[in-house]
C-alpha cells in the first residue's frame, strides 16, 4: 500500500500563490502517472494537472499557465505550484498516483486551498 500526504493548503487572496506538495510512502516501481485532481463544493471531482515519471505532463485547460506541475522522483513528491490563483480555484486539492501497469489508483486525504478576499 502507499500512503499519500498532501500539504500546502490554505487561504489566499486572489491574484496570490500557493504551492501544494505530496509525497508518497514508498517509491511507485514502473511507469505511473502522479498528478493532481480537486473538487470544489457541489461539483464533481476533476483533473488538474498529471505528470508522468519521464516528466510529461498534462493539464486541465483552466489551469494551464499559472499551475505548473513537477515532481522529484528521489523524493517520491510531486508539486503543484499555483499563480494568479482566483476564487474559482477554490477546493478540495486531491494528490494521486495511477500504476499505468497494474491501473491502481492511489490517492491522498486531500488539501483545502481557498481563494477569497
Amino acid at each position: 500500500q502507499v500512503q499519500l500526504v498532501e500539504s500546502g493548503g490554505g487561504l489566499v487572496q486572489p491574484g496570490g500563490s500557493l504551492r501544494l506538495s505530496c509525497a508518497a510512502s514508498r517509491m511507485i516501481f514502473g511507469d505511473n502517472f502522479m498528478g493532481w485532481y480537486r473538487q470544489a463544493p457541489g461539483k464533481q471531482r476533476e483533473l488538474v494537472a498529471v505528470v508522468t515519471n519521464g516528466g510529461s505532463t498534462n493539464y486541465a485547460d483552466s489551469v494551464k499557465g499559472p499551475f505548473t506541475i513537477s515532481r522529484d522522483n528521489a523524493k517520491n513528491t510531486v508539486y503543484l505550484q499555483m499563480n494568479n490563483l482566483n476564487p474559482e480555484d477554490t477546493a478540495v486539492y486531491y494528490c494521486n498516483i495511477h500504476h499505468t501497469f497494474s491501473g491502481a489508483d492511489y490517492w491522498g486525504k486531500g488539501t483545502l486551498v481557498t481563494v477569497s478576499s
